[in-house]
């Protein structure tokens, strides 16, 4: 079935330690590879379509069970990470760095998000109790915009701090 695959990341997260962090991890050369194929324009876009493709997928795996969030379900954790990223997309597209995204960037979207999407505050956790497809996706993409906007405002102040 090609919507469990998806769900999955198709063996990502039949993963035997941590399969979230696994899909997150996962995620992480995924998105270096499309930045390096389109800049932040194409992240953007390829967020939104792991989104909606992951919406899909979760829909066909756990039906109309609200309750059920499958652990090997890990196409969530993707595309909560990409957006986690779009702060490091952006910052070199718009400097129009090396096709390569910065490593410590990276760590730091990966670090914020894998913090937000197990500790579920506020909205995460209220998205994440909605069960169903739609709650299996949103609330890591809340977490990964809460992710973005904490990155965003520390690339800001680096920003900042390097002007003064």
């Amino acid at each position: 079935m090609i919507q469990r695959r998806i769900a999955a990341l198709y063996c990502v997260g039949h993963s035997p330690w941590a399969p979230g962090t696994a899909g997150s991890l996962a995620a992480l050369p995924a998105a270096v590879a499309v930045h390096a194929l389109g800049g932040f324009p194409l992240l953007l876009a390829s967020s939104a379509l792991a989104l909606l493709a992951g919406y899909w997928a979760c829909a066909g795996v756990v039906g109309s069970d609200r309750e059920s969030d499958p652990d090997f379900v890990v196409i969530d954790e993707l595309a909560g990470q990409w957006i986690a990223l779009w702060p490091v997309s952006f910052a070199d597209w718009r400097l129009d760095a090396d096709a390569a995204l910065s490593a410590a960037g990276i760590a730091a979207a990966f670090v914020l998000f894998r913090i937000l999407d197990v500790a579920k505050p506020g909205l995460i956790g209220w998205a994440d109790r909605l069960g169903g497809s739609l709650g299996i996706m949103l609330d890591d993409a809340i977490a990964g915009l809460c992710a973005a906007i904490v990155l965003g405002a520390a690339y800001a102040v680096s920003a900042l701090a390097g002007i003064l």
